[in-house]
């Protein structure tokens, strides 16, 4: 009998080990590194750069390790820019990669600003043969680059800059002919450009900015014919300016400032003006004029000349009046002259101060324009008489000298004549403000005895209709800080031409590629038409992350802002997309089925949204609003980590922290909840009532709620509402996404949740919970819903200061004015038992109002034991005693 029941049971656990071991693990083998040199390598790589068990963690597959690319079981990425080290690690951190030598099919090697003091090794040009991206910027790297790193014919991008690296460029660098970009900047570089580096014909970008090399600058540069950016500035050149540089067609951005060049610049220096958008020549000696093909370079942006000798008049505009604030000419501190021309018009900032220009300041010259130290009429600041009129001597040009300047007793007389004319006009503007004032208070007064009555029973509408937010002006964020800046021809490669393949979606705030920098880095570029969405859009998010920093919100790598009429922003790529489409994927099967998060990750991501919004709401001084949360906004990243996103509509609170004193205290009918602007969004409530909306998504799994306006959800609120009760777990099983799979305990969290997106769906703003204490209940789901003893469900109406249990629920009372969320009777709803007092004595399941449930004045609190009390008595409503 024995024998016959093993001989069942053994094929059983057969073919559950078979299916457990090729279904289950399959997927797992697949990313799992094939070579145990290389596996060895990386450990060993994990240990000499003390690198964290959070990003390279020991017992995951190395393919797994963030940073970490595998293609058919081999590695062939390697990305630990920014990484921290361990505690020992930042103790002694040494240039060690010895385990690179061993990846002999890495592409891609990126460890920029991450500290690695010592010397780029020889044996990187003898091992790493099919390297293409080596980036090390900002790692402390010192002595002189390696001859051998010529070797590395396959690299297409070298990035060295900001580091201590001495001695000269080698001129094996020249047998790099497939290196597209090169960065040596800011570093302590010295003697000559190697002649050979005209060879390099694929080059697009060479920056050799902020070195001490000198000499001349080599003819042989205008040979690169792909070149579009040219960077040597802060260098030593000396000498002129080659006229081979003509060659340079593809030519953007020319940066040859703070060097000892001089001489003039040939007059068919640019060939061709059409491309030309950047160029700097400040702090040199260059004398004649400037060639006249910039002056009618339509892409023209930025024109630095400042420093230098040149000399002329400017011409008038052969362009159409396309001034716009991003153009900024700097002709100051150099000999021109004349009278100022219409080519002005062409630039939103202007610098002409330290030259010999002359006459009046037509209306076209901007208003934020320095004439300082001219010889201009009816200015201060201006040359004295007897320079300019030498000046214009020795040039023998005619000088109009201003008219002489009035005598002492005529201006006195005049400022008399001034003063009584201002205290008259003072007094009779004086006398109607005060009238005006006078009346509109007492109106005011009229208005709120009228309406103090209704001002309580009204609430603020809760529909997610963004307000238009107002963005910081340009001139207020610094770009450098707030990531780096891209160039559009690096975004165009990174997208392939922003190709219909790579959109991911139309976004209301731009259009969303998924693109693949040079260094290897996935990302998601966000490119803004200026021509059909608010012109200020993408400062409000820069203005965002230069303000905020936290780990919850989507990782902003830069920015590119080159062209007028578009705007780009980059971001680090999300693997596993946004909250909208990861709640549901596809099974890889024929049958096409969905497979559902497990409830596990759902309150993980519920958790990870809340911190952030929770960081923006507590941490931020003055609070800002997200103002756009749904699904769709709630990225995820490979480990399903949150990372909120679409941040173009954050904006700083409004309300009570910006009326006035007058305002409080005739308690006008503007709520604290709704802006000056007369929005509702630009407040947190209306980010909690957002986030509630997301928390029934997860409960539910009904998709697109959180995205709909409140007049489309308000029918299936009303509908799913009835089924959430504080008394009885029970009713939430009717509205549970069928899909999950949950055992008593976790249907005790999904029932909390529930609850919890009750309380912050309350019409009136005021009454919905502070996103913090979300934040504590979330973390503490169990502690929402069960009792932990008797006495902590007694009802505290005589304290002042409420539990955390006061701040979620304390919306929960009985008021006429709930119309958005129905309330729950004592009745039996489409079957469901009653509402139920779990865990209370007799005198908890009556009222004042006689009504049972969780709308009568009795409702469940917890001690202080369970939850912490709040930091102040503002911050809980006190319940109604009804």
């Amino acid at each position: 009998m024995v024998d016959q029941r093993s001989s069942r049971v053994l094929p059983f656990f057969f073919f559950f080990f078979l299916f457990y071991f090729f279904v289950l693990l399959g997927p797992t083998f697949e990313q799992q590194l094939s070579s145990q040199l290389e596996f060895r390598a990386l450990f060993e790589l994990r240990s000499s750069l003390g690198l964290r068990g959070k990003e390279w963690p020991r017992k995951t597959d190395p393919c797994l390790w963030n940073g970490v690319v595998c293609e058919d079981g081999r590695v062939v990425s390697l990305n630990i820019s920014g990484f921290r080290r361990t505690r020992l690690g930042r103790q002694n951190p040494q240039f060690s990669v010895n385990g690179l030598a061993n990846l002999t099919l890495l592409r891609s090697f990126n460890a920029s600003n991450f500290l690695l003091p010592g010397t780029i090794p020889e044996w990187f040009g003898h091992r790493l043969n099919s390297l293409r991206v080596l980036d090390l910027r900002s790692c402390s790297i010192y002595g002189s680059l390696p001859y051998s790193l010529g070797n590395l014919t396959n690299l297409t991008g070298l990035y060295l800059s900001r580091n201590n690296l001495s001695g000269s460029i080698p001129s094996s660098f020249t047998n790099l002919k497939n290196l597209s970009f090169f960065d040596l900047s800011s570093n302590f570089l010295s003697g000559s450009i190697p002649l050979e580096i005209g060879t390099l014909s694929r080059l697009q970008a060479l920056n050799l900015s902020s070195n001490n090399l000198s000499g001349s600058i080599p003819a042989i540069l205008g040979d690169l014919g792909a070149l579009a950016d040219l960077d040597l500035s802060f260098n030593s050149f000396s000498g002129s300016v080659p006229p081979e540089l003509r060659g340079l067609r593809s030519l953007k951005k020319l940066l040859i400032g703070n060097n000892l060049l001089s001489g003039s610049l040939p007059d068919n220096l640019f060939s061709n003006p059409s491309s030309l958008e950047t160029i700097v020549l400040n702090r040199n000696s260059f004398n004649g004029g400037i060639p006249s093909v910039v002056w009618s370079a339509p892409g023209l942006r930025f024109l630095d000349v400042s420093g230098n000798n040149f000399t002329g008049q400017l011409p008038n505009s052969s362009l159409s009046d396309n001034a716009t604030v991003d153009r900024v000419l700097n002709m100051s501190g150099n000999l021109f002259y004349g009278g100022l021309s219409t080519v002005l018009r062409q630039f939103g900032s202007v610098d002409l101060s330290g030259n010999y220009f002359q006459g009046g300041v037509p209306d076209y010259v901007v208003v934020n324009a320095s004439l300082d130290s001219n010889c201009l009429q009816n200015l201060r600041n201006q040359r004295n008489l007897s320079d300019c009129e030498s000046f214009y001597a020795e040039r023998g040009q005619n000088f109009d000298a201003p008219s002489p300047a009035p005598s002492p007793a005529a201006e006195r007389e005049t400022s008399k004549k001034s003063n009584r004319r201002t205290i008259i006009l003072a007094a009779v503007l004086g006398g109607v403000g005060l009238i005006l004032l006078l009346a509109i208070l007492l109106v005011l007064v009229l208005v709120c005895l009228r309406k103090r009555g209704d001002t309580t029973q009204r609430g603020v509408g809760v529909g997610p209709v963004p307000g238009s937010s107002s963005p910081p002006p340009a001139a207020t964020i610094n770009y450098s800080s707030v990531g780096d800046a891209f160039t559009y021809l690096q975004l165009l490669q990174a997208t392939s031409d922003f190709s219909d393949a790579n959109l991911i979606k139309n976004g209301h705030s731009g259009d969303l590629f998924r693109g693949v920098l040079e260094s290897g880095i996935p990302v998601v570029i966000k490119r803004i038409d200026l021509r059909s969405v608010k012109k200020e859009a993408h400062l409000v998010e820069l203005d965002f992350f230069g303000k905020a920093s936290h780990t919850r919100f989507v990782p902003f790598l830069g920015h590119c802002l080159e062209n007028d009429n578009e705007k780009f922003l980059v971001y680090k790529y999300m693997p596993n997309g946004d909250l909208s489409s990861s709640l549901y994927k596809k099974n890889n099967t024929e049958d096409d089925s969905l497979q559902s998060l497990d409830w596990i990750t759902r309150l993980k991501i519920a958790l990870g949204a809340a911190e952030g919004l929770s960081y923006l709401h507590h941490e931020c001084n003055p609070p800002l609003v997200h103002r756009d949360v749904q699904a769709s906004s709630i990225l995820l990243d490979d480990k399903f980590e949150v990372r909120l996103g679409s941040l173009s509509e954050f904006c700083t609170q409004e309300g009570d922290i910006h009326q006035s004193k007058i305002t409080r205290l005739l308690r006008l009918p503007q709520s604290s909840e709704q802006g000056a602007s007369g929005t509702p969004t630009a407040v947190c409530a209306y980010d909690v009532y957002c986030f509630g909306k997301v928390l029934l998504e997860l409960v539910t799994g009904k998709l697109g709620i959180s995205a709909s306006s409140d007049a489309q959800a308000k029918e299936w609120l009303d509908q799913t509402v009835p089924y959430i009760s504080i008394y009885d777990k029970e009713l939430v099983t009717k509205i549970v996404d069928p899909s999950l799979i949950v055992d008593d305990d976790l249907l005790e969290e999904v029932w909390a949740m529930a609850v919890v997106a009750r309380s912050c769906l309350n019409p009136k703003p005021s009454r919905r919970p502070p996103m913090r204490y979300i934040l504590k209940a979330l973390e503490n789901p169990l502690k929402v819903v069960r009792e932990e003893n008797s006495g902590s469900a007694r009802l505290r109406t005589t304290s002042s200061r409420g539990s955390w249990n006061a701040a979620l629920f304390g919306s929960w009372r009985s008021s006429s004015d709930i119309t958005v969320i129905p309330a729950v009777s004592s009745t039996k709803v489409e079957g469901g038992s009653g509402l139920k007092h779990s865990g209370t004595t007799g005198s908890q399941g009556s009222g004042q109002n006689g009504g049972g449930g969780e709308h009568s004045s009795s409702y469940r609190r917890h001690s202080r034991e369970i939850f912490p009390e709040p930091s102040s008595v503002q911050d809980v409503e006190r319940p109604d005693q009804d």
